[in-house]
């Protein structure tokens, strides 16, 4: 339910592979982005139930329904968790031509309150993670950015990297190659998980806030009436596939944190967030 080359597509293309190589069975990554993962989710409960229906679950589905009115899906019952797959990291980025001076959490916030016009920032979308920690970060620092919503990671990074909008709360998986290659700067990342990504880089807790977490998680999910044997099957697969250390190491490269819990675990996670 969300863009190619964000956070969930990355994971669930790394982990169709290796399910695909284990089941004997063709996966096939179907993206249908909007409205912040709203979209794609109301679709996907309506897929037969048969087993060869799955959408790798992200946050952002989970926040929509609280956010928009005209959601057709409630995360507590309109579908089965079969296994959760990542912890996602997130960090506050910038582009380092727009705001050269700018290395560390409070440097933007007193560039934020020295500006007389709101310095723009971006996130995956409406409601998405990187847009509540932001407002959550706002209130607590006092300080303001306007938001700039895109539809996903992907172009949201691509416009940052471009100079259009200056900073970003965002899934460390979207922006850590460009992070890598000097294009964007991190300055905070979301929680000390954020670190096996972002060696060097204190968290917002460590810059002035103690006690922020703002790292999101997904994984799969099958819709309503799937036989249970074929949940069964395809977690005890999933457990399997996440302790591989390739697969950690691949899940890692792209700023994930590979992370198992059985489905009863995450039905339970899924009704905590919400």
């Amino acid at each position: 339910a969300f863009p190619p080359g964000g956070p969930t597509d990355t994971a669930a293309r790394i982990v169709a592979q290796k399910l695909s190589e284990r089941l004997g069975q063709t996966m096939i990554v179907e993206n249908r982005p909007g409205a912040s993962g709203s979209i794609g989710t109301a679709a996907f409960i309506k897929s037969p139930a048969d087993g060869y229906n799955l959408s790798m679950f992200g946050m952002p589905a989970l926040l929509a329904p609280l956010l928009f009115n005209n959601n057709a899906y409630d995360v507590r019952k309109d579908f089965m968790p079969v296994a959760t797959v990542y912890d996602l990291p997130m960090a506050i980025v910038i582009n380092p031509r727009v705001l050269p001076d700018v290395t560390n959490l409070q440097q933007l916030i007193a560039h934020a309150k020295a500006s007389e016009t709101p310095l723009n920032y971006t996130s995956s979308g409406t409601g998405s993670f990187g847009h509540l920690s932001m407002e959550q970060l706002k209130d607590l620092g006092g300080f303001e950015m306007q938001h700039i919503p895109y539809r996903g990671s992907a172009p949201a990074v691509t416009d940052l990297i471009g100079g259009q909008i200056p900073v970003m709360f965002a899934d460390v998986v979207a922006a850590l190659p460009h992070i890598q290659a000097g294009k964007l700067r991190a300055i905070a990342g979301s929680s000390n998980k954020a670190k096996l990504l972002l060696p060097g880089i204190k968290s917002v807790a460590e810059q002035g806030f103690a006690g922020f977490d703002a790292d999101t998680w997904g994984g799969l999910v099958a819709p309503l009436g799937t036989p249970r044997p074929i949940i069964d099957r395809l977690n005890a697969e999933l457990k399997v596939i996440l302790a591989d250390p390739e697969l950690q190491k691949k899940l890692i490269g792209a700023g994930a944190v590979a992370s198992y819990q059985d489905a009863e675990t995450m039905r339970k996670r899924l009704a905590a967030d919400y």
